[in-house]
């Protein structure tokens, strides 16, 4: 058997590959309806907040997946262990159902149907009855190619991916070069009069990008390794230099579409949500036949995208507890659980998510800033512990503040909200978990500090 040469570095070709196959895996149809919509919100004030998207469903993904390459984690599970060995099972299963049967596979298939069927239904049958029919044979085709996996998704990423970029292309030009309205006449919705950069940033969090990279980094590494590439110094590195190059396609076609959303207000009224925005824009510019056509290439991408996921949730379940369920079953479980909330529809499961995206994606941030300056202090487990801490204790409050009115009243959460609001800094900018994650890291470094003094003075 002839041994593989290791490599020093990959060519700018083999970087270009990685950095399409991360495209791929982080990019699908779903992730138009956020930038879409952010445009209609916008309006004119758009540049901000096109910033402060752009930073947490681009920058923070891609760091999240150097974080497991700088680090040399075998996947998240490893990486969260710095944590804890118990926090690490919590973390990664609540990351894994947040970007999987609870709300990213269900979003993919009611993103298809509210983009590509609700606009060509009649008054013959109801919304929900169609959405019923069309989430039962998509997740009927997730489940079956999911058990007998085979070239159905290589098919659909080299196939339908292309076809879905191609008439993305042609409906931005189309929008680009007839714009309705100038963008300085788009009036912006009332919360992004002011402070749109700091809106924007927790809109960024509704791709699921950022937590999405820590699952993704795994499978960057393991292609890299693959081609030649061996020692972890350079692979970190790789994963960088590819990442970057994934975020600017990333970066440059989520700017685009920001900005035919905030175009669009010269022709309809702020949208309910991105994807029925996305199809009255489609309708407008490529007429019947052209929404047809994307209709068709976005449900086989998110199908391609769900296929994905339920693949990588079964297997990491079935590895995290493998005396349980196999991975058949995980598979099953997974699929039927997305039909159910697949059929609540794409604007309540946008407005569910989003409490449950303020609570974890805090820790999800500090976990990768953590890995990526963890040399500075030698990966310290009490450093990891009590930023985690603290992280976790300020995002409960956010969480708190995203649920709906009528809920926090219910459960008298308003209270704690109220109390937020008076000593949490930053915390009307949804950034209220910043300044306690800093303390959590003074406080490690000074626990670290300690500790290692009172190892020497024993060595003595």
């Amino acid at each position: 058997m002839i041994e593989q040469r290791q490599l020093s570095h990959l060519s700018f070709r083999q970087r270009a590959l990685v950095a399409v196959t991360l495209f791929g895996m982080f990019f699908g149809a779903g992730n138009l309806i956020f930038p879409v919509h952010l445009g209609q919100l916008a309006g004119r004030n758009l540049f901000p907040a096109t910033v402060g998207f752009v930073i947490t469903a681009v920058g923070i993904p891609i760091l999240g997946v150097a974080a497991i390459g700088n680090t040399h984690s075998d996947g998240l599970q490893a990486l969260a262990s710095k944590v804890g060995r118990r926090y690490s099972y919590i973390f990664t299963c609540l990351l894994y159902l947040t970007i999987g049967p609870c709300f990213a596979i269900p979003r993919c298939a009611t993103t298809s149907f509210t983009t590509g069927i609700a606009p060509m239904l009649g008054t013959q049958i109801s919304e929900r009855f169609a959405l019923f029919l069309f989430s039962a044979i998509f997740f009927a085709l997730v489940l079956f190619f999911s058990l007998k996996p085979g070239n159905i998704t290589l098919w659909i990423g080299k196939i339908i991916n292309p076809l879905f970029l191609f008439f993305l292309a042609i409906l931005i030009f189309s929008a680009l070069l007839h714009p309705s309205t100038s963008i300085f006449a788009a009036i912006p919705d009332a919360s992004y009069e002011n402070g749109a950069f700091f809106h924007a940033l927790s809109e960024g969090y509704g791709t699921m990008d950022a937590i999405a990279g820590l699952a993704f980094g795994i499978v960057v590494i393991n292609v890299i390794r693959q081609m030649g590439v061996k020692k972890d110094e350079i692979i970190a590195k790789e994963v960088l230099h590819s990442g970057i190059l994934a975020g600017l396609l990333m970066a440059l076609i989520y700017m685009l579409t920001i900005l035919i959303g905030a175009q669009s207000l010269g022709l309809f009224a702020i949208s309910e949500n991105g994807g029925i925005a996305l199809s009255q824009i489609s309708s407008h510019y490529l007429g019947k036949a052209g929404m047809l056509i994307l209709a068709v290439t976005i449900t086989f991408a998110c199908l391609k995208t769900s296929l994905g996921l339920v693949t990588s949730c079964s297997e990491t379940f079935e590895k995290m507890f493998p005396n349980r369920l196999s991975y058949t079953a995980w598979a099953v479980v997974f699929t039927a659980f997305s039909f159910f909330i697949s059929n609540m529809g794409l604007s309540t499961i946008i407005r569910y998510s989003v409490p449950v995206l303020m609570l974890i994606y805090p820790p999800a941030i500090t976990l990768i800033l953590l890995a990526l300056f963890g040399k500075h202090f030698e990966h310290s487990q009490n450093v990891y512990l009590w930023v985690t801490v603290f992280t976790w204790s300020a995002s409960l409050f956010d969480f708190f503040k995203a649920l709906p009115e009528q809920l926090q009243m219910a459960l008298h959460l308003d209270l704690a909200v109220e109390f937020a609001e008076r000593f949490l800094p930053f915390f009307d900018l949804n950034l209220g978990w910043i300044v306690p994650a800093f303390i959590g890291l003074i406080v490690g470094l000074m626990v670290q500090k300690k500790e290692a003094v009172v190892n020497v003075g024993m060595n003595f």
